[in-house]
């Protein structure tokens, strides 16, 4: 059997082993070079700062969050024992509630006075009347309709004859408070038209006062 020339050869044996170094030198240095890159990964510096800046935060937060808390509390409170505690918590609880449903209250009125007062407020009341004659199931109590029809009534250019006819069987469930004013106010205008016969506005203003008196007595 023939001997391969290529291992015989001193010249090609000699390049062949030159190749095989080359070539595991290439390995050598790539094998150090990934060992060096993953010592620089390891070895890199974290990045602490950004830790530290949210943990100033979260630290900032709870340390306002506890100076609100400190602020709502009593002097003194320290002191007390956690039944005391929750009974002041209780009636400042309640004290809290009853101050908004003053404020409420106050809006609510605020409200309902700018609308007995507003430009529309004539022809919404006469309405309010209108759908109490004609359309009884669709109709709804108003305070604030009513006050403005009790008023005026005793006024034609805001009330004409054909509403205060009708305004007078309203006026017929009138009760409490508003049925004592209404009377009081009517007996002042008759009084006021023995002063001044000759005032056709104010004569005319009894003569209406004269027939809610009649009704409401």
């Amino acid at each position: 059997m023939a001997k391969d020339k290529s291992v015989t050869d001193p010249a090609k044996r000699k390049k062949l082993t030159s190749n095989v170094m080359d070539h595991a030198e290439e390995m050598m240095e790539t094998k150090i070079k990934k060992k060096k890159k993953k010592m620089e990964i390891e070895e890199a510096p974290v990045d602490i700062p950004h830790v530290t800046i949210k943990t100033s935060d979260k630290k900032q937060k709870k340390t306002k969050k506890t100076k609100q808390t400190k602020t709502h509390e009593v002097e003194g409170e320290e002191d007390l024992s956690p039944e005391e505690k929750r009974v002041m918590e209780r009636k400042m609880k309640k004290i809290l509630k009853k101050e908004e449903k003053k404020r409420i209250k106050a809006e609510g009125e605020t409200v309902q006075k700018a609308e007995a007062t507003g430009p529309n407020a004539p022809q919404q009341a006469l309405d309010y009347l209108t759908c109490w004659a004609e359309n009884r199931t669709e109709w709804k109590f108003q305070k604030t309709r009513q006050t403005w029809l009790l008023q005026h009534m005793f006024e034609f250019e805001k009330v004409p004859d054909e509403k205060f006819s009708v305004l007078l069987q309203y006026l017929e469930g009138l009760q409490g408070g508003s049925k004592d004013t209404t009377v009081q106010k009517a007996l002042a205008l008759v009084e006021e038209s023995g002063k001044a016969p000759e005032d056709k506005d104010i004569q005319q203003r009894a003569h209406r006062a004269r027939e809610i008196i009649q009704l409401l007595s």
